[in-house]
């Protein structure tokens, strides 16, 4: 068992840490892949876009979000930092926590929201099966069980629950959950009339892929949390990209067939329902217990992006991080979620993308020290990228907008280092 000074988000890991492989981040990644929020991202795309929108929209969405979070992965092997660590490259090692903040504050969000849908989903469960005046089917119980749940497994670290757990036990309820809930649609659905159900044309094609790419890109901030444990950047890219991608695909497209076949729209509370009942509500079982590993990142991560800004170890931030989440979830209500999505992804996708043309073309992979204290060359090209996703998403909705704030700001990003590229190149 590893030790908590492992984790330290300023710590660089050595070669004996280095212990996880393409199976361990497969199980890693696809189990993040799998899950209620995910779900639901696909019921938000079908009733606009159709079911065959909604699945070009998710394949294509899919793809392109897999390659970032994978190409994200291997900076966190090469450099062997956390990912909020790693920001100092580009944006020097005051202008670093800036993300950090926002990370931590997205994150803390992203946490209660799971605990949100498990809390939600389980309460549900119990009222089906015991009555709705049963104890179990009280929110509230619930959200204290899985907040003290998801906190209790970041404070054992991710090595541990990664390769005893998902590896093990987990990948395996998670494939026979989402293999049931197939067959289960497959048998009781007209899928021949679900191919034909065509959209209300209230979603955008390219706002479509814009939700599925933020789904891989509310990871971004903090995948580097995990690589930098991976045994080779292959496998950390393959793992990290398989994993992600092949989960994601599943569980979105389960989301739209749900929601045209039996609920018509993207309700939450809808799809909760029609997924309760389905095969005898045993696969969302299976997919609840699960989740927990989804918040359990989250408080990892929004940890290791505190520990960098506060003089705090990382197990007493962890049970205040888990606290907070909690709390937050106890009353916080399941709403604009698809404004939250792309509310991220317009913040951290021009980000990344100074980040990885930083790391790819101007480092080259190479292990250097950190910059200045604050890079003004990336804060321009980072507000420039935010400002190009804002106008894309208002103005140009049928573009999209993820992809180009991100290729506009890694391009100002070079262009703006074009002189340091080449005295680094000579």
């Amino acid at each position: 068992m590893k030790n908590s000074n492992t984790y330290s988000p300023g710590r660089v890991t050595t070669a004996g840490d280095r212990i996880l492989g393409w199976r361990d981040l497969f199980s890693l990644w696809f189990s993040l892949g799998i899950g209620l929020a995910v779900l639901q991202a696909g019921a938000v795309l079908a009733p606009g876009l159709g079911m065959l929108g909604s699945l070009c929209a998710v394949a294509i969405g899919s793809l392109a979000g897999s390659v970032l979070l994978a190409l994200s992965g291997v900076i966190g092997y090469d450099t062997g930092r956390s990912a909020m660590a790693t920001m100092a490259f580009s944006l020097g090692n005051t202008g670093a926590s800036v993300p950090a903040v926002l990370n931590v504050l997205q994150l803390i969000g992203w946490g209660a929201f799971e605990i949100v849908m498990m809390r939600d989903a389980a309460s549900l469960l119990a009222a089906r099966t015991l009555g709705s005046g049963s104890m179990w089917a009280n929110p509230a119980l619930w959200t204290w069980v899985f907040g003290l749940c998801a906190t209790g497994l970041a404070l054992g670290g991710p090595l541990a629950f990664i390769r005893l757990v998902l590896r093990r036990f987990g990948i395996w309820l998670l494939l026979f959950a989402c293999a049931w809930l197939s067959w289960s649609l497959w048998r009781h659905a007209d899928l021949a009339k679900l191919a034909a159900t065509a959209g209300n044309g209230s979603l955008p094609f390219a706002a479509g892929c814009d939700i599925v790419i933020s789904m891989a890109l509310s990871w971004l901030p903090l995948v580097a949390d995990y690589t930098r444990f991976g045994k080779s950047a292959r496998q950390s890219f393959f793992g990290t990209l398989s994993g992600y991608l092949l989960g994601g695909l599943w569980m979105m497209a389960l989301g739209g067939a749900y929601a045209l076949a039996y609920t018509g729209d993207g309700d939450a509370n809808a799809l909760l329902v029609a997924l309760s009942g389905a095969a005898l509500g045993i696969p969302l079982l299976l997919i609840l217990i699960d989740e927990n590993e989804n918040a359990f990142a989250d408080i990892h991560s929004a940890t290791l992006s505190s520990a960098l800004l506060l003089p705090l170890r990382v197990k007493p931030l962890t049970l205040i991080i888990g606290l907070v989440c909690t709390l937050i979830a106890w009353r916080a209500p399941l709403s604009q979620y698809e404004n939250f999505l792309l509310l991220i992804g317009s913040v951290f996708a021009p980000l990344f993308g100074v980040v990885l043309v930083e790391h790819f073309a101007i480092r080259r992979r190479r292990d250097l020290a950190p910059g200045a204290a604050l890079s003004w060359r990336a804060f321009l090209s980072w507000g420039c990228g935010i400002a190009v996703y804002q106008l894309m998403a208002q103005v140009y909705a049928q573009i999209g907008a993820t992809l180009p704030a991100l290729i506009a700001a890694g391009a100002l990003y070079y262009l703006l280092s074009w002189r340091g590229v080449s005295c680094r190149a000579a």
